[in-house]
């Protein structure tokens, strides 16, 4: 499953416990970098605000793929060394490899979207609370 297939998924259980049931059935490294990104707040991005022109890929790779890149974006990795608009170049060139829908869900993360500022989760019931639940020690703050 793709991983904004996965977040579909539990965000239309019913409770919180089948919610936590489908993340830990579905756990990999590309959910919890994608939670992590999007709700932990001590993950600063080194990217622009307020999404990213792109055009979408007809031929999609797996988001598995480019998912060992994201350190590039983040403050205290090694994009931090890289002129800023090389780091953003390599930004959209990852979203214009996967699929749209993964491409709008790594926007939502690097802008802290997964979350809105009301407080509310961009999937239903798919909050800080929840993640912390599902993958103790996941999101620090």
């Amino acid at each position: 499953m793709m991983i904004h297939e996965i977040l579909e998924k539990a965000a239309a259980a019913k409770s919180n416990k089948e919610k936590i049931a489908i993340l830990q059935e579905h756990n990999c490294l590309e959910l919890r970098d994608i939670l992590r990104g999007g709700m932990d707040n001590s993950i600063e991005f080194l990217l622009p605000p307020d999404g990213a022109p792109y055009l979408p890929s007809e031929d999609p790779k797996p988001i598995k793929d480019i998912t060992k890149n994201f350190k590039y974006f983040i403050k205290g990795g090694p994009g931090e060394q890289l002129p800023r608009a090389r780091v953003e170049l390599m930004f959209l060139d990852i979203l214009k490899k996967i699929h749209p829908k993964e491409a709008e869900l790594i926007v939502l993360m690097k802008d802290k979207g997964l979350i809105k500022n009301t407080g509310s989760a961009y999937y239903k019931g798919i909050t800080k609370k929840l993640v912390q639940e599902a993958f103790p020690g996941l999101v620090r703050s």
